[in-house]
């Protein structure tokens, strides 16, 4: 790295502010990494060091102060939120006698969505920035004497040059929905299978039979919306893995600085709200993170889900809608298996090589997987 460089490490990026972050993050559109998400994550105690996540974001400042790049990065004191599992080596490096936590780990809170790790500013150069945060990170994990260093769902090209710098390079996939200049849903529909489309519509007419479904977005999300988004919320936690994330705070903060980004599906039964979906709008993307409900209605979270935000992607003009981690049910609703990637260093030998051997097994063997769903599972009529 360049003398004229110089890497500071901030405990949360209120540290580093809004402008400075701003200015290097909104260029790429993405929601995620914005300075309102991630401060609302930390000023929320949905992300703070009581719950595991320690912010240690960098960075990188030219020789007069001025900020040319930014990394979000954590101190991570499990492995919980992440999406990209770990577990087996944490067990492993433990068993051997190793210390695998606390660790280092770049990446948004809670949220398996691809993006940009090293945020650089438009003036300056985005590989040297990106070489630079690198080098920072990689420092601060032997200055801390942690057992690595972990870069989560970055872009492919990104992920490209990570590998290039010898860190470890992983593959894992999920389901996104594509859209090919569609002028409605019935245009969707009408690239699918005869059998596929009357399924898609029997589901959809069941799902929102006796149901008001609006779309919310802006000021007309109120803070009831968000009160009965949060216990939808919190039920589904509470069911799939115990103690929910992301506190209610989080949701005013997000409703409060990110509304016009914000696309939240609901459900009334008469004027009750029974089930919602949260999707964040990105510059050419729409992205489902949570949903919930507190009804068991048949289809209703395909229909809050996946058709609700095919109709929004095509209404807004969006390319894609990532739909989120997991769930093979997806690709018979149009959302196709595509690859997400994750970059890691691990500073002792004695895991890293073993790491690495499972690595190079893995990556083919998702590649194969990846191919061989698309071609037998796909709903799209065969060319």
């Amino acid at each position: 790295m360049s003398a004229d460089f110089r890497i500071q490490v901030h405990n949360a990026v209120a540290d580093i502010g809004r402008e400075a972050w701003e200015a290097c993050a909104s260029p790429s559109g993405d929601p995620f990494v914005s300075y309102d998400f991630l401060h609302a994550c930390e000023a929320s105690g949905s992300a703070a060091p009581d719950q595991g996540w320690a912010g240690r974001h960098l960075s990188l400042r030219d020789e007069a102060g001025r900020v040319l790049g930014v990394m979000p990065l954590w101190l991570k004191g499990h492995s919980q939120g992440e999406y990209v599992f770990d577990h087996s080596w944490a067990d492993a490096y433990q068993r051997a006698g190793g210390r695998y936590y606390p660790k280092l780990l770049a990446a948004v809170p809670f949220t398996p969505v691809t993006g940009p790790r090293f945020l650089a500013h438009p003036d300056a150069d985005a590989t040297t920035v990106r070489q630079a945060l690198l080098q920072g990170a990689v420092a601060l994990t032997e200055r801390l004497g942690v057992s690595s260093l972990h870069v989560n769902f970055p872009t492919r090209d990104d992920w490209t040059a990570l590998g290039e710098t010898g860190l470890l390079q992983r593959q894992d996939m999920q389901y996104v929905w594509r859209n090919d200049g569609y002028a409605s849903f019935d245009d969707f529909l009408a690239a699918l299978s005869s059998n596929r489309r009357k399924t898609i519509r029997r589901e959809r007419r069941e799902a929102q039979a006796g149901l008001d479904i609006r779309v919310l977005t802006g000021p007309d999300i109120t803070p009831a919306h968000w009160d009965a988004f949060f216990e939808f919320y919190q039920d589904t936690g509470e069911r799939k893995w115990g103690r929910p994330y992301l506190t209610r705070d989080f949701f005013s903060r997000i409703g409060a600085t990110m509304a016009d980004r914000i696309a939240l599906v609901m459900a009334f039964r008469e004027d009750r709200p029974i089930a919602g979906a949260l999707n964040l709008i990105g510059r050419h993307a729409l992205y489902g993170r949570q949903w919930g409900a507190l009804e068991e209605v048949p289809f209703l979270h395909f229909e809050l889900c996946y058709y609700q935000a095919i109709d929004l992607a095509i209404a807004r003009g969006l390319s894609r809608v990532e739909a989120g981690a997991q769930g093979q049910h997806k690709i018979a609703r149009g959302y196709l298996p595509s690859p997400v990637w994750s970059a890691h260093f691990i500073a002792d030998p004695a895991l890293r090589e073993p790491v690495a051997r499972y690595l190079d097994g893995e990556r083919p063997a998702v590649e194969t997987e990846i191919a061989v769903m698309t071609d037998e599972l796909s709903p799209f009529r065969k060319a």
